[in-house]
This record gives C-alpha cells, sequence and structure tokens, in this order.
C-alpha cells in the first residue's frame, strides 16, 4: 500500500494494521494546528494526486479527495468518509515543544500509544490515517468515494461552516471522530462562543508592595464535551476563588491572570501575577498551602496533583481596583460545567459551558466561554445568561460560531448496517450513544439534507490533554470494521 512517509517512530513500527500507523507517523511529523494546516493539506493533495486520485481544496480550505468505485461498483451509493486535519495544541508548562515546528513524539506504553507532556493528536489524527489507508487500498471493493478532510475543527468548525452545498455528492457519510470502540454515534451537540472583552486604565504599583506570581497547575484537563460532567477542577475558576480570598486578607492587587489554551479543553494551568501588601507577603506560602489543602479536599479522587505555589516576580503596574473587582467578581459569578443532564437520552449531558481561556494584563483583556447543547435553544439560552451576567458591568460579551447539533436518526439505515457487519465481524452486539463533544455531522447535515450518517472511532483517552493516548488493539478493531462496513455497503 501507498503510504506518506518511510520515516516511522520505533513506537508504531510493529503495529498493526501498518498502513494506518504509517499515515499516523505522517500526522505526527507535519505540524497541524488549527489555522495552519496548509502544509499537511498541501503533502496529502500531493500524495492523493501521484496516486491518481482526484483532488479539490473548496473555498474554506477543506481538501476532497475522489476514488472511483471498484470495477463492478458503480451502481453502489456513493459514500463521504470524513475527519479533520486539525489538533488541539496542549503541552506542560515545563515542556519546550513548540507545534508551529516540532513533530509529535509518539511513545507506546502498555498497548497505548500516547505523547509524554503534550496533546497526541489522535483526535482525530486516526481517523484521518484510516481514511488515508483505505484511499490508497487497491484490493477493497467499494462503491465511489468521496474523503472530505476538513480544517480548524477544534478552533470553531470553521472549515465544516465553509463547506458549500452541492460540493458532495454521496449520501451516506462515515465520520470517524469518536473515541469510544465498540460504540455507534448517532447525535451530537450543537453550540457557540462567547467572547468577553473588556479595557481599562493601569495604576502605578502600590508602595510598599511585592509582585508575586501565583501558579495552579497539575490538574487533569481534558475535553470540555467530553469529560465536563466528570467533575474535574477549572484552573481559571479554582485561581480566581484563590484571588479573592487574598483580596479579603489585605490590598492584593491584580497585575495579570492567564489560564487555558484551548476554548474546547478543561483549562490546567492558570498563573496570576499580584501585589502583595509587604507584611503580607511573609504569610504568602502558607496561605497558599491552605488552599491547597482545602482545594485538594475539595476535589478528593477527582485532582490528586493540584499544587499552589508563589514565585517573585516583577512589576510596574496594576489594574484599577474597579476593574479587577469587574474581573474577578464575573469570573467568579460566570457558569461554568453542566447545566442540565439529558432526560431523553440517560446518562448524556444536555447542556454545558466551558470557561476555557483567559488572558488579561494591567489594562484588560479578554476570556472565552464555550458553550455546548443538545438543544440549540439550551445553549441559546446559556450563552445569554452570559452575555447578560457581563453586561451588569457594562463589559461587552459576543456570541459567535454558533453551530447546529446532529440530530439523532434511529431508523438511518447506514446504522443498521453498521450493527449488522459489527455483529458479524465480532460475535457481539455494538452500542449506539449521542455525545455531548460537537462533531462537524450536525454542520455537514444541515448543508446536505437527508445525508444518512454515523460516527465511530477507536478508544481515545485523554483529549485535548496532555497524556492524550489511543488503544493500539482498538485501532486495529476499528481498521477492521472500517473497511468491513465500507465493502458491504450496497451488497
Amino acid at each position: 500500500m501507498s503510504t506518506l512517509t518511510s520515516a516511522m517512530p520505533d513506537a508504531l513500527s510493529h503495529l498493526e494494521p501498518a498502513a494506518v500507523w504509517a499515515h499516523f507517523a505522517t500526522l505526527c511529523r507535519i505540524p497541524r494546528q488549527s489555522k495552519q494546516e496548509d502544509a499537511l493539506r498541501d503533502h496529502l493533495r500531493q500524495w492523493a494526486d501521484n496516486l491518481g486520485l482526484g483532488t479539490q481544496v473548496d473555498p474554506a480550505g477543506n481538501l476532497i479527495v475522489r476514488k472511483p468505485a471498484s470495477p463492478g461498483r458503480e451502481h453502489v451509493p456513493g459514500l463521504v468518509l470524513q475527519g479533520h486535519l486539525d489538533m488541539v495544541c496542549q503541552k506542560n508548562s515545563d515542556s519546550n515543544h513548540d507545534f508551529s515546528r516540532d513533530p509529535i513524539r509518539p511513545v507506546l506504553k502498555d498497548g497505548w500509544v500516547m505523547a509524554e507532556g503534550t496533546t497526541l493528536g489522535a483526535d482525530n489524527g486516526m481517523g484521518v490515517a484510516m481514511i488515508l489507508a483505505l484511499l490508497a487500498d487497491p484490493a477493497l471493493p467499494h462503491g465511489p468515494i468521496e474523503a472530505l478532510f476538513t480544517v480548524d475543527e477544534e478552533a470553531g468548525m470553521g472549515g465544516a461552516q465553509g463547506l458549500q452545498p452541492g460540493l458532495l455528492q454521496g449520501r451516506l457519510m462515515l465520520n470517524l471522530d469518536t473515541e469510544a470502540w465498540g460504540e455507534f454515534y448517532l447525535g451530537c451537540a450543537g453550540g457557540m462562543d462567547v467572547n468577553v472583552a473588556r479595557t481599562g486604565p493601569a495604576e502605578p504599583m502600590p508602595p510598599e508592595h511585592d509582585a508575586w506570581r501565583i501558579s495552579l497547575t497539575g490538574l487533569r484537563g481534558g475535553h470540555s464535551g467530553v469529560n465536563i460532567h466528570e467533575e474535574r477542577g477549572n484552573a481559571i475558576k479554582l485561581l480566581v476563588r484563590v484571588l479573592q480570598g487574598l483580596q479579603a486578607l489585605g490590598d492584593v492587587r491584580l497585575i495579570s491572570l492567564q489560564g487555558g489554551s484551548a476554548r474546547n479543553a478543561l483549562p490546567r494551568e492558570a498563573f496570576a501575577v499580584v501585589a502583595v501588601p509587604e507584611a503580607l507577603a511573609a504569610d504568602l506560602a502558607q496561605i497558599l498551602l491552605s488552599w491547597q489543602t482545602l482545594l485538594l479536599q475539595e476535589l478528593e479522587g477527582v485532582e490528586p496533583r493540584l499544587e499552589l505555589r508563589a514565585d517573585a516576580a516583577q512589576a510596574s503596574q496594576v489594574m484599577a481596583a474597579a476593574e479587577q473587582d469587574i474581573w474577578l467578581q464575573g469570573l467568579h459569578a460566570a457558569p461554568h460545567g453542566v447545566r442540565r443532564m439529558s432526560q431523553r437520552v440517560p446518562g448524556v449531558v444536555e447542556t454545558s459551558n466551558n470557561l476555557g481561556m483567559v488572558d488579561m494584563g494591567p489594562t484588560g483583556g479578554h476570556c472565552n466561554f464555550m458553550v455546548r447543547s443538545l438543544r440549540d435553544s439550551g445553549s441559546q439560552a446559556l450563552a445569554d445568561e452570559i452575555v447578560s451576567l457581563w453586561a451588569l458591568s457594562g463589559t461587552q460579551a459576543e456570541q459567535s460560531g454558533a453551530y447546529p447539533g446532529w440530530t439523532p436518526n434511529p431508523d438511518s439505515p447506514l446504522l443498521a448496517l453498521c450493527q449488522r457487519v459489527y455483529l458479524g465481524e465480532f460475535k457481539a452486539p455494538s452500542a449506539v450513544q449521542v455525545i455531548h463533544a460537537g462533531l462537524e455531522c450536525g454542520i455537514i447535515a444541515a448543508k446536505y439534507p437527508g445525508m444518512d450518517i454515523v460516527s465511530f472511532g477507536p478508544t481515545i483517552k485523554g483529549a485535548h490533554a496532555p497524556g492524550e493516548q489511543v488503544d493500539a488493539a482498538s485501532v486495529a478493531r476499528t481498521w477492521q470494521l472500517f473497511t468491513a462496513i465500507v465493502s458491504a455497503i450496497g451488497t
């Protein structure tokens, strides 16, 4: 089979199916941050051209690769295979990894492929690698195939949002962007972003104050759609609590606050620089230790590695006192986490919100909330609530990037075929699920009414956080299922 590169990391060299892991190795080698997928897309287009496959890049930057039907399969319904090229770029604060130029370095531990200190990009690299391997397979019987590789999924679903109606001819679609082996997904949440921004005057550093950098680190983080219900800590919310506690003890002034680095990831770390009265500074370490003990107790069994520390810093300006109150009180009051569980789909979150990023200095800054809901009215209502909260202080908050949910169709003929193939291949029934995380399926379905869509994939843990890992055995099973489904369509 034709692969994209001969450079295989040792961790992947003996894994099966070899073609899938060879393609994944290429995805690890070529940086693919959201909005910076050009190099990878161009590489894949050249690869497909060399195989004699038809290629097209649409105005949104998505890559479409077309493969004609196998001889005798021209009558089979057209099939769209879909995944996204970009990955969430998260790293631990002690990592020097540069996602704009450095390759991802996978390692194999106890049957799991992972990247130490950074995200792996199995979301959605494994799905893309499987589609590439299938496109390159000369022996697999299939009908007409269109492979849709979207861009900018993780930073706002820009590729799917920009996809034009009429570009795709297939009426069936397999999305390979879910993360639990043995489950077929038929629905997902929609959502939107709320972006808050505010500026204000800076003030000189108060006399008899010292600058300190307070770090809250060690949280698990994770996917804001997949892990939002697991009561994991939000580093921004927790650090704001600590800052308000310090405020109550003396004239503590805020200089800067940063936390989180991706809108769709639970913030693992947050950092604040504050001006602390000299009289209070002597007790700062003990105060933070007391807070650390309290937070570890509150998050017992969930966040055992939470750590608070203070280091000396330098600063010449602080945020104005009134501005500081608006920011800290607004962030403290803002919702985060599960708002409502679904009554229609037991065990699935219906509506949630993630306070994912904040970045401010002495003259102000901005923060981002990502709202999700299985009901479009639910995400709109929660987004309106956040806007209303910030309006109380005259702070600008704008909604953007709204995308629809994917409404389940339990009578889907494609689902019935997938279930039948799964049972035949693995001699056990599969599960059907609805996911709270956002998939591009809802956006594509809205642009192509009547398209029959099913999503599945291998088991991935810790997506959107350092230590993300994929179960190698489930990759092999997913490949077996994927090829069997594609071969079975139209037979």
